[in-house]
């Protein structure tokens, strides 16, 4: 099992399909490292030689954010909109959806379940 920027990489999934995995690559970025390193996209993740992972260890190391630092990266940008007052980060400190979805009917996920609001009966 490969080890690559502190995830465990599935073992019997293609290397390009597996790099995704990691926080911070996606496909564009999977298919650019693997045509750096010079290893086969096709090539299974327990068919790697260990000199391939350390290949693909130094690349990701050297020229990609990943992880930790790029979840801190995300987390500061959605900070710095909502301590300036835009309208994102408005939307985000409200937790409701920020790219301009409906809000009436649909956006449960963001807003979370619903709450019952009963009409208060007369006593008698």
């Amino acid at each position: 099992m490969a080890r690559i920027a502190g995830v465990d990489l599935p073992k019997d999934k293609r290397i390009e399909i597996a790099l995704t995995y990691i926080y911070g690559i996606g496909r564009s970025s999977a298919g650019n490292i693997l045509k750096k390193t010079g290893v086969s996209p096709d090539t299974r993740v327990n068919k790697l030689s260990e000199e391939e992972v350390s290949k693909l260890r130094s690349v990701i190391e050297s020229d990609y954010k990943v992880e930790g630092s790029r979840r801190a990266e995300v987390a500061m940008n959605i900070k710095r909109l909502m301590d300036i007052g835009s309208y994102r980060g408005l939307r985000h400190r409200r937790s409701l959806p920020v790219r301009g979805q409906r809000t009436k009917t649909n956006s449960r996920t963001r807003r979370g379940s619903r709450k019952a609001i009963g009409a208060k009966r007369k006593r008698k």
